[in-house]
């Protein structure tokens, strides 16, 4: 009988070593990675690059850089003209929050993104992950960055999984422990319950403070290029001696779990957030992905004429209204539609 690989943490300074040297060699060029970009260039990017693939987020994150290059410029902007700007990237609302984010820099920080996480993560739309990737990325901390990349790798190499499933309280504290030092970090620090309390923190020597920052993209550039959610490339891991999946013989999970994660993967076809999507082109004058000439107002018969089911094209404009995306005149019984002023 094979004796099955006990999951433990592989040496994070030999993680360090080897993720980023194959980093440096096989990392994407992002116009975000520029040593040029500004810490609110990497907020842009992080907050454009949620649940939208970096090919489509690219030539849109330099759109938005040229136009508004600073939060003070974003700040004064119409809410109109930055959901013309978001174009087609999806998720609208956080056009809204990104200039909420703007705002409150320039009311608390001097126009500046702040630096300790507590304040980034106090930001409009700005969670964990947020936090500590433009904590990270823009501010040279070594704190650990947890996407569904970097979740996928923890849990194949450590955990032996292949999949890797929803994200969980402890993922922060688990890939901290990847890292060959960790800044201090409030979540590493606060006790959760049924685990036990993370070390004292700052962790491990400062001198391995660069690599560990660097850690944080080659972890993540990792999952993306080489631990890929169906057909990760492990003859060109460069960490594949440390993979307990691996060690294990790459099993795959039985029905039930792909059932599971199958039922976790948002289709768009037919759903609310397309129908959302059409009536925002509609507004917005073209359905392409570049910021389009200004419509002024949509009449009601206009907007119902987008999508075959009425009820369904009714509740989605309803909620673009909660939401803040769009406005509703009326003027001598008629009704019209428009982007905010």
């Amino acid at each position: 009988m094979t004796d099955t690989p006990a999951a433990q943490i592989p040496d994070p300074h030999f993680l360090a070593q080897e993720l980023n040297a194959w980093f440096g060699v096989h990392g994407r060029d992002l116009l975000w990675r520029h040593p040029d970009t500004t810490p609110y260039g990497v907020l842009v990017s992080e907050i454009m690059s949620q649940q939208t693939p970096v090919r489509r987020v690219e030539p849109m994150w330099q759109a938005w850089m040229t136009r508004w290059p600073t939060p003070t410029d974003l700040a004064a902007a119409t809410p109109a003209d930055v959901i013309r700007q978001w174009a087609n990237l999806g998720y609208p609302r956080r056009a809204l929050r990104l200039q909420e984010c703007a705002q409150v820099c320039v009311e608390k920080h001097n126009g500046d993104i702040p630096i300790a996480i507590s304040d980034l993560e106090a930001l409009p739309g700005v969670g964990s992950y947020t936090a500590r990737a433009v904590a990270a990325f823009a501010f040279g901390q070594a704190v650990p960055v947890v996407d569904t990349n970097v979740r996928r790798v923890y849990r194949r190499v450590v955990d032996g999984e292949f999949l890797q499933g929803p994200a969980r309280s402890r993922d922060v504290r688990d890939v901290a422990r990847l890292l060959p030092y960790v800044d201090n970090d409030p979540s590493l620090s606060r006790r959760h319950r049924g685990l036990p309390d993370f070390p004292p923190l700052p962790l491990g020597d400062p001198k391995f403070k660069d690599a560990a920052n660097l850690m944080c993209a080659s972890l993540m550039e990792l999952g993306a290029l080489i631990c890929t959610a169906t057909n990760p490339a492990c003859e060109r891991c460069p960490i594949a001696t440390h993979c307990r999946w691996l060690a294990l013989g790459k099993p795959r999970p039985n029905e039930e779990q792909q059932a599971a994660a199958k039922k976790r993967v948002q289709k768009f076809a037919g759903t609310d957030r397309q129908v959302r999507g059409k009536i925002l082109a509609a507004l917005r004058g073209i359905s392409g992905e570049t910021a389009p000439t200004a419509v002024s107002a949509l009449g009601e018969s206009d907007i119902m004429s987008l999508w075959d089911d009425k009820l369904q094209l009714s509740r989605c404009l309803d909620s673009l209204l909660v939401d803040g995306l769009i406005e509703k005149t009326e003027s001598d019984g008629a009704r019209s539609y428009h982007l905010p002023l």
